[in-house]
């Protein structure tokens, strides 16, 4: 974590982290244009964020994006708040965004994009079946990710606990095998109202013995489905991550586990 502090122990740097946090998915320049920054400056800042795994770097077309990534915060939260204070925290925080939501406006406010990356001990061309296959999805997933993968094509994500429900429907939009898949991910397909579906990008890199998978779900609709896929992202890709380098997932479901030990 030695990283993590040095990089957070300047406050430019938590500045960059705040705009991110505002407003996720920014270039170099918007980042520049928001404080008043030389583009030089802001890219050494970044790179030290980059280097702690604060803040990572999606390309789009030409673009690259950056994203806040909360996992080194959360792990030392966990390592340094104790299960008894989180409950006290909890409320706290609470309380303050709520006060914090009556004093803005009415007007509609905008659900940041949510970016997990992680790192596993694979080749692209596994993390790819991982991803496609429905007998490996069932298996770390819980449910299978049925489609022929193919651009237009629609896919479901069915339970393998007899029932056959559907709980997740949706459509390909993109498939570059095996580093990039972009689907629509439609979580109420029963609704009496439909809503515009969410869109989730994987990205896999390969890097020697390792790829780094970094998982964009954009166009959320609310603040709820956030906090259902701030939770349900990291178990599954831990699953996924658990079957590919040591052959089987693990020991209990990780979404089961209750937010107290999340």
């Amino acid at each position: 974590m030695d990283l993590v502090f040095k990089a957070l122990a300047d406050p430019t740097r938590r500045l960059l982290l705040d705009r991110l946090r505002e407003h996720n998915g920014q270039t170099l320049s918007e980042l520049c244009e928001r404080l008043d920054m030389t583009r030089q400056s802001a890219t050494q800042h970044l790179d030290i964020l980059g280097q702690a795994n604060l803040v990572t770097v999606v390309r789009r077309g030409r673009e690259r994006l950056h994203y806040l990534n909360p996992t080194p915060i959360h792990e030392m939260e966990e390592r340094w708040i104790s299960g008894f204070d989180k409950p006290r925290l909890r409320a706290i925080s609470a309380i303050k965004n709520q006060a914090e939501e009556y004093a803005m406006t009415d007007g509609p406010t905008s659900v940041p994009t949510y970016v997990y990356v992680t790192y596993i001990r694979a080749s692209a061309e596994q993390v790819w079946q991982a991803l496609t296959d429905a007998d490996l999805t069932a298996r770390y997933w819980g449910h299978a990710n049925i489609s022929d993968w193919q651009p237009g094509s629609s896919w479901e994500h069915r339970r393998v606990d007899g029932s056959g429900a559907v709980d997740v429907v949706g459509q390909v939009i993109k498939t570059e095998p095996p580093t990039r898949l972009v689907i629509t991910f439609e979580d109420t397909p029963d609704a009496e109202t439909p809503r515009e579906p969410s869109v989730v990008t994987f990205l896999v890199e390969p890097h020697e013995d390792i790829v780094r998978l970094t998982v964009t779900h954009e166009n959320l609709p609310n603040q709820e489905m956030l906090n259902g896929i701030s939770r349900g992202w990291p178990a599954v890709l831990a699953n996924l991550k658990s079957l590919l380098e040591t052959g089987d997932v693990l020991p209990q479901a990780p979404w089961e586990m209750s937010p107290g030990h999340a």
